[in-house]
């Protein structure tokens, strides 16, 4: 079932029919039957449709502990009004689009109300949200940091006069990001840099046999004191690559993420600025997939996660 979904036929039709959304999405969670999300139970019975008595398609009850539940509960869609295949289609959007998807768009295109759109897109991300690697990344590893924001020219007069201090800029967010060659990226949202935060960073994430290839920046002295070896590229002069050493990988992640800034979503909050980068950063990691074999990846990972309205308004820090 799972390849023959994957055609333009079927995911046309995913997308358009709610029940046929809703089965494809019990099949992944529950490819051996259904189990009660609440008690882990196995002894399940469906209860039979009916309209006249409002008993909505898709229900089961558990013998065990007696509670009546869906597909839905315990995962992102669970008491959303807005319907499952409307889910799917939104996953399905952010999956393929390289650079994003903008809630304005998307709540054009699902014909939901704006906030809707804005709560669905950050509860899909929530799920894309990367878990701590069980394997640190190893082999060559790019090192680099870069700064979200706009344009000098565009921010509040008083923001513009401020100095601006070292690499970084007043009004933009420091983002590091460890790239493995070949492999995965994992970018995050970092209140200020330095030293010591970005090495204790690369501990946490990257094998002590790594090869660290970094810029000229002084933030990454003493880096191969806790790694096999640390090559530099001076960008102040003019060099970008020598041999192996070269941060060209991280640039290229980072290009693609100010281009969706700049081109779809226009601004990232520093609340919501962990989020985007999951977004960003799930879409690399799979990007050797099909769009469609995105999409269930992202399906896949639905269950267990919840983000109310209230949390994603709260501040990240």
């Amino acid at each position: 079932m799972l390849k023959d979904i994957l055609n333009h036929e079927n995911l046309t039709k995913l997308i358009a029919d709610e029940d046929f959304a809703r089965e494809f999405v019990e099949f992944l969670r529950w490819p051996n039957g259904a189990i009660c999300p609440r008690c882990e139970a196995t002894k399940i019975y469906k209860i039979a449709a009916n309209p006249e008595k409002k008993v909505r398609k898709g229900l089961y009850k558990c013998s065990a502990c007696k509670k009546q539940f869906t597909v839905t509960v315990g995962t992102i869609f669970e008491d959303s009004h807005v319907a499952l295949n409307k889910w799917i289609h939104a996953i399905h959007l952010l999956c393929s689009s390289k650079k994003g998807f903008s809630a304005h768009q998307l709540h054009r295109t699902l014909g939901i109300r704006y906030p809707s759109a804005w709560h669905l897109m950050h509860r899909i991300r929530h799920v894309m949200a990367a878990e701590m690697p069980e394997v640190q990344f190893d082999g060559i590893v790019e090192a680099d940091e870069t700064y979200i924001g706009g344009k000098a020219k565009n921010m509040h007069a008083k923001v513009r006069k401020e100095k601006i201090q070292g690499r970084g800029a007043v009004g933009k967010e420091a983002v590091f990001t460890l790239v493995e060659r070949g492999g995965s990226v994992k970018t995050t949202h970092m209140a200020h840099v330095n030293g010591d935060n970005l090495k204790e960073a690369m501990r946490g994430l990257v094998a002590p046999t790594a090869k660290i290839m970094t810029d000229e920046s002084a933030a990454y002295n003493d880096v191969n004191q806790d790694f096999a070896s640390h090559e530099t590229v001076n960008h102040k002069k003019g060099e970008y690559v020598r041999d192996d050493a070269h941060v060209n990988t991280s640039e290229s992640v980072h290009s693609l993420m100010k281009r969706g800034v700049i081109g779809i979503y226009h601004h990232w909050s520093p609340t919501h600025l962990h989020r985007y980068l999951s977004e960003f950063d799930f879409r690399f990691n799979r990007r050797k997939m099909t769009d469609g074999e995105r999409m269930v990846e992202a399906l896949r990972k639905v269950e267990g996660k919840r983000l109310m309205y209230k949390q994603s308004k709260k501040s990240a820090e």
